[in-house]
């Protein structure tokens, strides 16, 4: 039993890892690549995120139903990895020159293949793998943290071999992405026969989420408070690399600063659930709110290459405390049926409206009033939305240990 629960855990882990990796040569530098290499304005680049945002918002709640009918079936994942796999023939002989040429064809193709491929798909491959530990004993938290070691090690390099031909990420990107096929075929099948027949998920079960006032309220927290930190998030390397005396030195140091950045996530990524288990998933979304205004705020503040070097790594505490505590909350507040289509429409498909609907807004705030300002704005507005979400989450603990091994508890 133990070694099948090390198969269950490592074969979950290395598949995050080649998953992020892949996902992190592609986008880590994918603000930089949008204005160094393609010089599209602060607008032009908004406009991008937005078209992304609306086809991950399109293709989300398709993935979401679909994997919750599939179960742990894989047969979506393996369609996840040929895409991956063709991610470097896709940016360099498509996407790019029809960026450059016909601007609004190629964001839509783009967007069409980035949620495809990342945008859609991360937060079904969460989902899956938060599943299948519940059937193998593994924690989430735990086999999570492997993702960001993989995001971190394509960062870390990532700053130096754009500053060379940035295709050559790309390139990486396709490689790894072959490795994440790879790996599916190592994560272990499901094992346990539950003894009364669940009835599958259907569009009546979807539906009625949308009658439930306990899911709106979590979602009115993540696009008042989540959704505007992921805007803020979007054009920050160019901001970080304009501290710099040049664009290559601040490209650079920010692979590096992001690489350190995504290990010391990892490391939290043991430490939040033990985190959260004390202080309760409700309370662990409005901590994880709180660091996100803070480093939304300091940004608009500091403007010296050291010290937005610490605001950014604000982001390594944020982020794990966010995703055990979503997925706490909608273990202990939710039909667990419906996990994965509760987590991509009420976290990643809400972000996704309001990315799409605000990305070219700030974009043009980032050209019109620069970006300290726009910072001090957004920050200011994410502090109020995190106020009026202490008054409408849920306040419910986990019951029993069960819920504590579904998010990667101690």
């Amino acid at each position: 039993m133990k070694c099948q629960l090390n198969s269950a855990y490592w074969s979950s882990a290395i598949t995050f890892f080649s998953f992020f990796l892949t996902w992190s040569f592609c986008y880590s530098l994918f603000p930089l690549w949008l204005n160094q290499a393609l010089a599209l304005t602060g607008k032009e680049t908004g406009v991008v995120f937005a078209t992304n945002a609306l086809a991950a918002l399109i293709i989300m709640p398709v993935y979401g139903i679909l994997q919750d009918r599939l179960g742990t079936g894989k047969q979506l994942l393996f369609m996840l990895g040929l895409l991956m796999a063709g991610v470097g023939p896709f940016f360099i002989l498509i996407y790019q020159p029809l960026l450059t040429s016909f601007f609004i064809v190629g964001a839509i193709v783009g967007a069409l293949y980035s949620a495809l491929t990342f945008g859609a798909a991360v937060g079904t491959l969460e989902a899956y793998i938060e599943r299948l530990g519940r059937q193998h004993d593994v924690e989430f938290g735990k086999a999570r943290l492997w993702g960001s070691l993989g995001w971190a090690c394509a960062t870390f390099v990532a700053g130096v071999i754009f500053n060379i031909n940035p295709k050559l990420n790309f390139v990486l990107a396709s490689a790894t992405g072959v490795g994440f096929i790879l790996c599916l075929f190592w994560l272990p099948a499901s094992t346990k026969t539950p003894r009364t027949k669940k009835k599958k998920v259907g569009v009546s079960d979807v539906l009625s989420l949308f009658s439930q006032s306990r899911f709106w309220r979590l979602s009115l927290y993540v696009m008042g408070v989540s959704c505007l930190y992921q805007i803020y998030d979007q054009q920050f390397p160019i901001y970080f690399s304009s501290l710099f005396p040049t664009p290559e030195e601040g490209n650079r140091f920010y692979g590096y600063l992001n690489s350190l950045q995504v290990f010391i996530e990892a490391g939290m990524m043991f430490i939040a659930p033990f985190i959260v288990n004390k202080i309760g998933p409700k309370n662990g979304l409005l901590l994880s709110g709180a660091i996100m205004a803070l480093r939304m705020l300091a940004s608009g503040v500091v403007a010296d290459p050291v010290s937005i070097s610490l605001v950014k790594l604000l982001h390594a505490l944020e982020l794990p405390i966010l995703l055990v505590a979503i997925f706490k909350y909608i273990a202990v507040n939710f039909d667990t049926r419906l996990s994965a289509t509760i987590y991509l429409i009420g976290f990643h498909v809400f972000t996704q409206v309001v990315t799409t609907l605000l990305s070219s807004v700030v974009g043009e705030l980032y050209d019109d009033l620069g970006f300290a300002d726009t910072y001090l704005l957004l920050g200011t507005v994410v502090t109020v939305n995190l106020i009026f979400s202490f008054w409408i989450l849920e306040n419910n603990k986990p019951k029993n240990d069960v819920a504590a091994r579904m998010t990667g508890g101690y």
